[in-house]
């Protein structure tokens, strides 16, 4: 059996049914699905952890500690819920990034 992993990540114009992947190696099963907010996030982890028996949860640093608190309910006690965060220097270049891309003037 593979342990079965799903990374979300955030983007104001992710579409969840079409921004998601899958790969998989005998062992491992790694689903990737951008949502574009805290609702979609939710439905996408109840469903793929009855559907797909998910047993990690892996949230972009996008998410607050509320919506981790909400994702963790969502999946149950069985369900090992983790927030990808990097050290300081790390987190100031990729928030950076993220304000970037993400600010209604850069047209993204």
């Amino acid at each position: 059996m593979a342990f079965k992993v799903l990374f979300l990540a955030h983007a104001p114009d992710a579409e969840p049914e079409k921004h998601r992947s899958v790969v998989e190696t005998s062992k491992y099963k790694l689903f990737a699905v951008v949502v574009k907010d805290q609702v979609q996030a939710v439905k996408e982890c109840r469903q793929l952890v009855d559907e797909e028996g998910i047993h990690s949860v892996l949230l972009c640093p996008g998410f607050t500690h509320r919506d981790v608190a909400e994702i963790a309910e969502a999946v149950g006690k069985n369900v090992a819920v983790a927030v990808a965060r990097g050290d300081g220097p790390s987190s100031r270049v990729s928030a950076e990034v993220r304000r970037r891309e993400l600010s209604p003037q850069s047209g993204n």
